[in-house]
């Protein structure tokens, strides 16, 4: 009891670790759903309405990053997690060097359209912490919605898939639900045009390897990854014609992005002439890895409510450096399209891992007779957030960039980087969105 008594700190002194929100929003705000629902809550961000896809994500931690991934553009992000913004949000500038590449977060600012969650923490605390979720979203002019049931929400969206929605917020917020017509669908749009680079830039110029990234959407843990590798990453636009300065570079990364990889038909295009021409290695993530497996005939299809969060397991079909046949990974992941898998699959291709709980595919490589070096994975091995199992197929990747280069030391003749003839000054930032 004495023992206790010593140990025991004082409730004001325990309560001081955490920093309190602030006043939140008065205002009424309601989630409609296109198919009839509405859910009615309380505003905790910009007091302004909005249209999106509404989709949730089962993440327990990383709202940061989850909420700045370009992948969410055009969309109304769903927490399951009760609880969400107890830790508030940190700082979102770093360096631009050899181990990082210019933001904390997975891109500049908060990249959905609007936030929805069961209970909005009105206290935080984190040593990093410089603000709330609810300062966040004002000042990011993203609305927000809190004293909803996610659980119910979350129940509707798996059994009849991705809905579109309206977060209103105010007076709109009792006004009635839109009409069916008047939803807006962002998938019918570029949304990858909008989050990409507009000029290509460099990160890390003195790395031992180069690796050209078509950025269709990059969060910027992908970049990180390659950097601290020792990489000498340009990154270009998702359009950018890269079979006009392929031989600059030792390999070819395509990135994660958001919507529909149907509207990215002039990467697809580009891409395959990159494949039947260069034997170079190349690695694809999500879209990235869509886009490869139209590119090698592969048809791509909207999933009912695509796959969101830090839990999902794929099984390995095959082996390939770090990755074992027959072990099942644990992975992060945010898309709403998928690769169908045909049989027979495309000469030269074999699927690299399926999803445990869905069935599809999670991946596709060439086979060793094609005599490529590719692959493509839908997941996301550098996380942020999430668990770590396939981070090292960024090693794998860049080992086999510098295999390559090593087993072909000739530089043909004429071929030197002149950065100047297609770059842009660097910038003071990293371009991961719009």
């Amino acid at each position: 009891m004495f023992a206790r008594s010593i140990i025991r700190l004082p409730t004001t002194l325990s309560r001081g670790f955490a920093t309190h929100t602030g006043p939140l929003s008065a205002l009424p705000a309601a989630l409609h759903l296109k198919t009839g629902q509405s859910f009615h809550g309380r505003s905790f961000g910009s007091p302004r309405s909005v249209f999106g896809e509404t989709v949730f994500s089962t993440s327990i931690t990383s709202y940061t990053e989850s909420m700045t991934d370009p992948s969410y553009r055009g969309q109304i992000l769903v927490f399951t997690t009760p609880l969400i913004g107890n830790y508030g949000v940190p700082s979102n500038n770093a360096p631009i060097n050899s181990q990082d590449v210019g933001v904390v977060l997975e891109s500049q600012g908060i990249q959905c359209s609007a936030v929805v969650v069961a209970d909005v923490a009105e206290k935080f605390s984190h040593h990093s912490a410089v603000e709330s979720l609810a300062s966040w979203c004002r000042r990011s002019n993203i609305p927000a919605i809190t004293g909803v049931d996610t659980r119910a929400i979350t129940r509707l969206l798996r059994d009849q898939g991705t809905t579109l929605g309206r977060l209103a917020i105010g007076a709109d917020a009792s006004a009635p639900a839109p009409a069916s017509e008047q939803y807006w669908d962002p998938t019918t749009e570029n949304l990858v045009d909008q989050v990409s680079t507009k000029y290509p830039y460099q990160l890390n110029p003195t790395g031992d390897i180069k690796i050209a990234v078509l950025d269709f959407g990059a969060k910027a843990n992908i970049l990180r990854s390659l950097v601290r590798r020792n990489a000498a990453v340009t990154v270009l636009p998702w359009n950018y014609d890269f079979n006009s300065i392929r031989d600059k570079f030792d390999g070819l990364f395509l990135t994660n992005g958001p919507g529909n990889p149907g509207q990215c038909m002039e990467a697809v295009s580009i891409l395959r002439k990159t494949l039947q021409e260069w034997n170079k290695p190349v690695f694809g993530i999500c879209m990235g890895h869509q886009i490869i497996g139209m590119a090698a005939g592969l048809e791509a299809y909207r999933m009912t409510f695509g796959n969101r969060g830090h839990n999902q397991p794929v099984l390995a079909l095959a082996s390939a450096g770090s990755i074992k046949a027959g072990r099942v990974y644990v992975t992060s992941q945010n898309h709403q399209y998928a690769l169908k898998l045909s049989d027979p699959f495309p000469q030269g291709w074999e699927p690299f891992f399926i999803n445990c709980n869905d069935s599809s595919v999670e991946g596709i490589k060439s086979t060793s007779e094609s005599g490529k070096r590719v692959w493509g994975v839908q997941f996301h091995p550098e996380s942020a957030g999430g668990p770590l199992d396939t981070i090292e197929m960024f090693t794998d990747f860049l080992d086999e960039c510098r295999l390559y280069k090593a087993e072909n030391v000739k530089t043909p003749v004429g071929i030197t980087i002149d950065a100047a003839s297609f770059m842009m000054e660097q910038p003071a930032r990293v371009q991961v969105s719009a």
